[in-house]
């Protein structure tokens, strides 16, 4: 594979069937490894925070602290400030930021945090080697990706095998690495990051509430967000072939022998005092 560019496209966008996943994720859903270390006082950056409510709940956790979300795309941030509002967190505040060159000094934060991030950014690397500059001597760097050729699901289906190679395709040609979950400790290593824990967490939706959710948002952002623009654009599918996609989900997500479960590679990273 040709080298990460420093910069990539975020292959999902910010259209509503994104969001409504990135909505449901919470600390416990999706940071749970991370928990059992945090004190009421501590300074964490959120990275990537989205529509804030991974933030949010941090920001509970630690009543005595502080957490500062950032996140590339502006617009968002409206809504993780509304968020956090909405909950009446005082200790929250938010900023637009690159994680390759973060805009914050040296030994800052007391916990570094990113969720679904380096599977998006061109230089997973440098991205964490900056997570680890400003982060304190003896502070944590948390961070879990999905890893998509590791998602599994029952029963067979042609049209998901179709949906899977598709979606690996456009992320990379969008500078990504979807099979980010399984790299995260080689990319720690090459960061120079020696104290690693490397664990995995999974979600799984296998409920007929569950199968409907995730069937439908995937259905959904395969015909109308910014991934179905760039598989058209990118000459990776046609609009007949998306829909023969969005068809296949939702055609899973109304077996009542329905499952999918999404693994997610987690590393835990103490930066050396």
């Amino acid at each position: 594979m040709p080298e990460p560019r420093e910069t990539a496209v975020y292959t999902h966008g910010h259209h509503e069937s994104v969001l409504r996943s990135h909505t449901w994720r919470t600390a416990a859903n999706s940071a749970a490894y991370l928990l059992p270390s945090l004190k009421p006082h501590m300074r964490i950056l959120d990275i990537g925070c989205g529509p804030g409510t991974i933030t949010a709940d941090l920001a509970e956790l630690v009543p005595e602290g502080r957490v500062t979300g950032v996140d590339r795309a502006p617009g968002i941030l409206e809504q993780a400030r509304a968020t956090a509002a909405g909950r009446g967190l005082a200790n929250t505040d938010f900023a637009v930021a690159d994680v390759h060159a973060l805009d914050y000094p040296d030994d800052t934060f007391c916990v570094v945090h990113a969720h679904q991030v380096l599977q998006h950014v061109g230089d997973p690397v440098r991205a964490l080697r900056e997570m680890k500059r400003v982060v304190r001597p003896g502070g944590l760097i948390a961070v879990r990706d999905a890893d998509y050729e590791a998602m599994t699901w029952y029963p067979a289906s042609e049209g998901l095998d179709s949906w899977l190679d598709l979606y690996r395709r456009v992320a990379r040609a969008n500078g990504g690495e979807p099979d980010a979950g399984r790299r995260l400790k080689a990319w720690a290593l090459r960061a120079g990051l020696t104290d690693i824990t490397a664990t995995s967490g999974t979600w799984t939706f296998a409920t007929p509430q569950e199968r409907a959710w995730w069937s439908g948002l995937w259905a959904d952002r395969t015909l109308a967000s910014a991934y179905a623009d760039r598989a058209v654009e990118g000459g990776h599918a046609d609009e007949a072939g998306l829909r023969d996609v969005a068809r296949a989900w939702r055609e899973w997500g109304t077996r009542d022998e329905g499952w999918f479960s999404v693994l997610h590679g987690e590393i835990l990273c103490r930066k050396e005092a």
